[in-house]
C-alpha cells in the first residue's frame, strides 16, 4: 500500500528496478531544494556516518552469531 509518506526513491525502487542516472539527478535536485546548498554536505555526511555504523553493527551482529555457534558446538 503506497502512503503519501513513501520516498520517491523508494517508490522508483520498487516500480521500475533501481533509479538511473537520470532519476538520482532528480532526486539530488529535489534535495538540492529542499534543504539548501549550505545544509546538503552535512545531511550526506551524517548519511555516511549512518551507513559506515549499520555496516559495523551488522558484522558485530554476525560475529556475535558465529561465537554463539562455537559456544554450542563445544557443549
Amino acid at each position: 500500500m503506497l502512503t503519501a509518506f513513501t520516498s520517491p526513491a523508494l517508490l522508483l525502487a520498487f516500480i521500475g528496478g533501481m533509479p538511473g542516472t537520470s532519476e538520482l539527478l532528480i532526486i539530488l535536485f529535489i534535495a538540492l531544494l529542499l534543504f539548501g546548498g549550505s545544509k546538503l554536505p552535512s545531511l550526506m555526511r551524517n548519511l555516511g556516518k549512518s551507513a559506515n555504523e549499520f555496516k559495523r553493527g551488522m558484522a558485530e551482529s554476525t560475529d556475535d552469531v558465529d561465537e554463539s555457534e562455537k559456544l554450542h558446538e563445544k557443549v
